[in-house]
């Protein structure tokens, strides 16, 4: 065996083969060297297959990822399908015995078109046991982009949607590279002249039981329509998050709604422009009123027979954030693209969320502006009546997202009546300082959902970490002299994200008698320069028990009692 990186296991002695098995052998690696170049520029499509398919490594590359206590539990036999005749016995567990995962590490079984990762040893207890994190770096260093590849993960049945997850988000959509028929334009478009391309990756499971054995099912139906609702819903997200505002305005926005809602058999509810204003609505008016493209309230609402509670999930869609007329600077502003996450988070979510048969009403409710510079733009010192009809003094034009969020959530109360509201929102750069990088923050009104929360991070592997509730020693940052509050704190040391949450809280009303959560994803919304679609695995796990799926519903949060229940007292 030979590899051209990393670690090789076995050497192929050439000198002693026949003339013609050296020629097609060079002939063999020649073609994927050439297949692997040719694709740079492939759209890739994820295939979930319910079993382990029989392919020629050599014809089909494979890359067998899991931790190593479980790699250790397999047989040859059992992954004889994807790597005979290439690799045999001897070679694969001598490559198993080569890993030192520190935190990973990879052995290549034949050339570089077989190759086997294991995962990091540990997980610590605010880490999802996925190590989902390591699974979407593995893969995009280590799959080679042919025309069809295969990724086979070695994993605990509770871990399967996470890994799954985890693979999904190392394949982003969107590009404009030349050539690249790979944009952003709509769920249906391959965003380019249509005619690109595609590469194919098959995402295949080995099933490790409680007792180390090997679950001989193949994955039902129900089990392959989530993974790839929920894949799609995915790198949808993503790919609004990545798409430039030349390309992602409001407008273009709403027609993504647009389409999903037409697949889903629904009818977007659409205020806006002036409209916006003559309701009310004076947040997202307020902060997009300057653009050449008309901020929007759109509200997606599915309303089965039969429904026990109404759960409404609004999302921060600003499509780009100059800053308004208190400017970021040159440095601070490039990235601002990515502020309509939450909202692309939203739509993924209701999306798949409804497609795998949830069964309370579901609300989506999309917050779209862009906060832009102009003559209408909102001034600092200005005052603006928002949907909960109290008043705001501007003292930040670059605090807007939790102006349109205000909106938003007194929506969903007064007129959708939720006794279930999650903001979701890339909201605060402090945020990253509070929880990082790979953790969105949470904050909430209700002890047992902030539990459930933090449960639904780790088995999703969109982590979240928890951050204070505290209105009554908090909320007096945003004290004003002439109106309700401002919009931006006093205090910018005095827990930043917390208050910003809070803002949005309190047009909900701190007396709210249902629940109420806020997810701040400023920071893992992007690893690098590309979106994640952070979100859409985190609420489909945390509202899996609303669904009929039986996947969603395994890995949902139970309703046990979190460790200190706190009542607050008067």
């Amino acid at each position: 065996m030979i590899s051209a990186r990393g670690k090789s296991v076995a050497v192929i002695n050439l000198c002693h083969a026949p003339r013609l098995r050296v020629q097609s052998l060079f002939v063999s690696i020649w073609s994927i060297i050439n297949n692997t170049k040719s694709s740079v520029k492939m759209a890739t499509d994820i295939k979930f297959n319910a079993s382990l398919s029989r392919t020629d490594p050599q014809v089909q590359p494979v890359l067998i990822i899991g931790q190593l206590r479980h790699l250790n539990l397999l047989k040859f036999s059992q992954l004889a399908g994807k790597l005979e005749p290439r690799v045999n016995e001897e070679t694969f567990k001598n490559a198993i015995a080569c890993l030192h995962p520190a935190p990973t590490d990879k052995c290549s079984l034949y050339l570089d078109v077989a190759t086997v990762a294991a995962l990091p040893l540990k997980a610590s207890r605010h880490n999802t046991g996925s190590r989902a994190h390591s699974i979407t770096r593995l893969v995009k260093n280590h799959v080679l982009n042919v025309n069809e590849e295969s990724v086979v993960l070695v994993c605990e049945r509770e871990n399967l949607f996470a890994s799954a997850c985890a693979v999904v988000r190392a394949f982003p959509l969107y590009s404009r590279k030349t050539g690249n028929g790979n944009g952003a334009k709509s769920p249906n478009s391959d965003g380019g002249d249509g005619h690109a391309l595609r590469s194919v990756v098959n995402v295949e499971f080995v099933i490790i039981d409680k007792d180390g054995g090997v679950e001989k099912d193949p994955l039902s139906q129900d089990d392959l329509n989530c993974l790839n609702e929920t894949a799609r819903a995915i790198r949808h997200a993503a790919r609004i998050v990545d798409t430039p505002c030349n390309e992602m305005n409001v407008d273009h926005f709403i027609e993504n709604i647009s389409e999903f809602a037409k697949e889903l058999s629904l009818q977007p509810q659409i205020i806006r422009g002036e409209e916006l204003q003559e309701r009310g609505f004076g947040g997202i008016y307020g902060v997009g009123k300057a653009a050449a493209v008309p901020p929007a309230l759109v509200v997606l609402s599915h309303e089965p027979k039969g429904a026990q509670e109404t759960i409404a999930l609004v999302g921060k869609g600003i499509v780009y954030d100059t800053g308004g007329l208190s400017i970021k600077g040159k440095t601070a502003m490039p990235g601002m693209k990515r502020d309509c996450g939450g909202a692309a988070a939203i739509l993924g979510a209701f999306y798949a969320a409804v497609k795998c048969g949830f069964r309370d009403n579901l609300h989506a409710v999309f917050c779209l502006a862009e906060n832009s510079v102009g003559p209408n733009a909102t001034r600092p010192d200005d005052i603006h009546t928002l949907y909960s009809g109290r008043t705001v003094e501007i003292n930040n034009t670059d605090a807007e997202g939790r102006l349109v969020l205000a909106d938003g959530v007194c929506f969903a109360n007064k007129d959708l009546k939720a006794n279930i509201i999650l903001d979701m929102a890339t909201l605060t750069g402090a945020q990253g300082v509070a929880t990082g990088k790979y953790h969105g923050a949470i904050l909430t009104n209700s002890e047992p959902w902030e539990s459930k929360a933090l449960q639904a991070g780790r088995k999703s592997g969109d982590l979240l970490a928890p951050i204070i509730y505290c209105p009554e020693l908090h909320f007096s940052e945003f004290a004003s002299a002439i109106a309700d509050m401002k919009n931006s704190v006093a205090d910018r040391q005095n827990a930043q994200s917390s208050c910003a949450g809070l803002f949005v809280a309190a047009h909900l009303g701190f007396d709210y008698p249902g629940v109420w959560m806020h997810v701040d994803m400023a920071t893992p919304v992007n690893c690098g320069e590309r979106a994640t679609g952070y979100g859409v695995a985190l609420l489909l796990t945390l509202f899996g028990s609303h669904t009929s799926c039986g996947l969603l519903q395994s890995i949902a949060p139970g309703d046990e009692e979190p460790p200190s229940k706190r009542i607050c007292r008067d």
